[in-house]
């Protein structure tokens, strides 16, 4: 059932487009990752979802409350991880999770315990006195997704909630983001790093010049590519030209590629489905595998497939506009 659901969804800041007529429903308690390079819309979808900003045009609903006619109701069901932190006015890390923890209304025994754990939970806890201005990047930003953590929102959104943070404390967030969702919220995702959309999403929409270009699970979005998925096969001795007219004949192969005559790289459809098909066409013909190794698309080939560019090559073109 849809917790959030906007209706042409639109933000224009003078004659720039940031979100454009954006249609979009997300279901209660899933993950739903907004993907995209810098300046795609995401940030500007989240804070008008959030009601930090106003729409130019069109509106939404986040849990049945219109974001433009009650957005004090909006704010009663959302938390919001900002993708720059909000902390350079108070003093050090343990402040600002106190001030939050009271803010959303815990008491002073659950404040305390929520506090230490998640300073503790981020990798922050020995640093729970040190001033806020002496921190890293990655520090400020382990304290922001702290405060979403603590809060426990029906209604988070998270944006950008690992740049900055090291390969070990991205993985250590990830689960922690999850075990929210499991807890019951539904978050909202903004990120730029494909694989992080990738492992952590229900669904993904792929924003791109603020326009959805796509939004689905990340295995169907995947799936979507004709012939993205790849087996390399190795045989024993090559394989004669009847055996690679079968192989052609399977209805999931898209092309063969010979890098040596025993040795084929073979585009394909649904790798998990067509493999056995592969395996037991070479054994019938008498032929030994020596290897065989598979690979799907990941998101980046999703975003090349839909745009025509690298995420990379996004964000460098809608910097030099």
């Amino acid at each position: 059932m849809p917790i959030i659901h906007t209706i042409g969804l639109t933000k224009r800041f003078e004659d720039v487009v940031a979100v454009d007529k954006l249609n979009l429903s997300i279901d209660e308690g899933e993950i739903f990752g907004l993907l995209g390079p810098n300046g795609a819309g995401k940030t500007t979808t989240v804070l008008m979802l959030s009601t930090v900003i106003k729409p130019t045009q069109g509106t939404a609903k986040v849990g049945n409350h219109d974001v433009r006619t009650n957005p004090d109701a909006v704010r009663k069901l959302i938390g919001i991880c900002f993708q720059e932190p909000k902390l350079m006015w108070v003093s050090t890390p343990w402040d600002v999770l106190n001030w939050h923890a009271k803010v959303c209304g815990l008491s002073t025994s659950e404040r305390k315990h929520r506090v230490k754990s998640m300073l503790t939970e981020v990798n922050m806890w020995e640093h729970r006195r040190k001033r806020i201005h002496g921190l890293s990047g990655g520090m400020k930003k382990r304290v922001e997704v702290a405060k979403i953590l603590i809060q426990r929102p029906k209604i988070a959104f998270i944006d950008e909630p690992t740049s900055q943070i090291d390969v070990v404390g991205k993985h250590k967030i990830w689960d922690m983001i999850r075990e929210l969702r499991d807890d019951g919220s539904t978050i909202i995702l903004a990120t730029n790093e494909l694989y992080e959309a990738d492992v952590l999403s229900n669904r993904v929409g792929i924003m791109h010049k603020g326009r959805m270009l796509v939004c689905d699970t990340p295995k169907k979005l995947k799936d979507s590519i004709l012939g993205g998925d790849i087996v390399e096969v190795q045989l024993e001795k090559a394989a004669d030209n009847h055996v690679l007219d079968e192989l052609k004949g399977l209805e999931e192969v898209v092309e063969i590629v010979k890098i040596r005559p025993d040795d084929l790289r073979v585009h394909l459809n649904k790798v998990e489905k067509v493999v056995p098909k592969i395996v037991n066409l070479f054994l019938n013909a008498k032929l030994s595998i020596s290897s065989i190794r598979m690979s799907e698309p990941s998101l980046d080939d999703v975003f090349v497939h839909y745009t025509g560019l690298t995420i990379e090559e996004a964000e460098k073109k809608s910097k030099t506009k």
